[in-house]
């Protein structure tokens, strides 16, 4: 544990760091963000800031985890006396990259693109989606021999056999695209993250997963550092390259500690945030097909909107969110142990 938190520092110092000239870079290319025109009045000010800033998170997180296991790349043996350091961690690592890539594509689609503002339509990301993400699970069933979830109360795990691989690749994508929802403003998603890898890391670090709990807090630490440019007023937005990266690996590391049933808990804000889309869409077309006219749940979602239209302000609302989100990960490390 020690080790890997200080690998969350150097992630920090590493990230902050790259993250200047990455603005620059991401201003030289006008990569900016376009902001939805019935969103909240208040956001109309954030127009043109950077965008795609996933990338000072993923780029560190990546160059560390591969020192630190490029002995085993390169001789297929570990450095350490842990068992599934090196060739384990290429999962979630895999998992970030090739999200991370997919989102930054749709970053710049949504600045340059032909549907300027909105990006890739979504039955063209989720085909690429799926795809890659059956594949990591066929990995993490036959290739990691993962078949198994750890409930709460109950000593053994529970055997759910190939059911496996569908159900993992709903958490995957589903984490992906909530942490995708949460990020709308400034230093949400990057606190929210944070906390719930913070989670997974004190899980794996129980389970003995060493190299899980450093690839966690190494990430806890560039999305510290990404917060130092996204804090309100933000310099710099995360974008699809890191919201959805970030959510599929937390996905995929909670899926390698056993303990993905808790998933919901540890990442209680992200879920809630999908959750109010799904129902808002839902209840709008049961309505609109009912009555004729589509009515609303909440005033706006994802739900942090809806808190803004309630007179919150941006600060208050990200600061609430965050004391939820540290209460839930303490109850699902508490329940971890049970």
């Amino acid at each position: 544990m020690g080790f890997s938190l200080l690998m969350a520092s150097v992630s920090f110092l590493l990230a902050v760091g790259w993250g200047g000239p990455l603005i620059k870079l991401l201003r030289r290319y006008h990569i900016g963000k376009r902001i939805r025109i019935d969103g909240p009045r208040g956001h109309q000010t954030k127009l043109g800031t950077p965008t795609m800033g996933g990338l000072m998170i993923v780029v560190p997180v990546l160059l560390i985890t591969v020192v630190l296991n490029g002995y085993y790349f390169m001789t297929g043996t570990t450095l350490e006396a842990e068992e599934g350091t090196g060739r384990s961690i290429l999962v979630p690592l895999g998992v970030m990259v090739v999200y991370a890539i997919i989102g930054a594509i749709d970053d710049v689609a949504g600045v340059r693109g032909m549907r300027r503002g909105e990006g890739f339509r979504a039955r063209t990301k989720i085909v690429w989606e799926l795809g890659f993400t059956l594949f990591i699970a066929l990995v993490l069933y036959f290739g990691l021999g993962l078949h198994s979830v750890a409930i709460p109360g109950i000593t053994e795990k529970i055997d759910i056999g190939i059911l496996y691989v569908p159900i993992a690749m709903f958490i995957i994508i589903g984490s992906s695209n909530a942490v995708n929802l949460t990020d709308g403003l400034d230093g949400l998603a990057g606190i929210i993250v944070a906390s719930a890898f913070v989670g997974t890391g004190v899980i794996a670090f129980l389970q003995g997963q060493v190299y899980l709990v450093r690839f966690s807090f190494t990430v806890v630490g560039a999305c510290f550092a990404f917060l130092w440019y996204n804090a309100h007023p933000a310099q710099m937005f995360m974008g699809d390259a890191g919201s959805l990266a970030l959510g599929a690996t937390l996905g995929t590391v909670a899926l390698m500690t056993g303990q993905w049933f808790l998933l919901p808990v540890v990442a209680l804000v992200p879920v809630a945030e999908a959750l109010s889309v799904m129902i808002q869409v839902a209840y709008f077309k049961y309505t609109k097909r009912k009555y004729g006219q589509g009515r609303r749940v909440f005033k706006m979602t994802p739900l942090h909107h809806h808190f803004e239209l309630l007179g919150w302000s941006e600060t208050q609302v990200v600061q609430r969110f965050w004391l939820v989100q540290l209460m839930a990960v303490m109850a699902g490390v508490a329940l971890a142990l049970i």
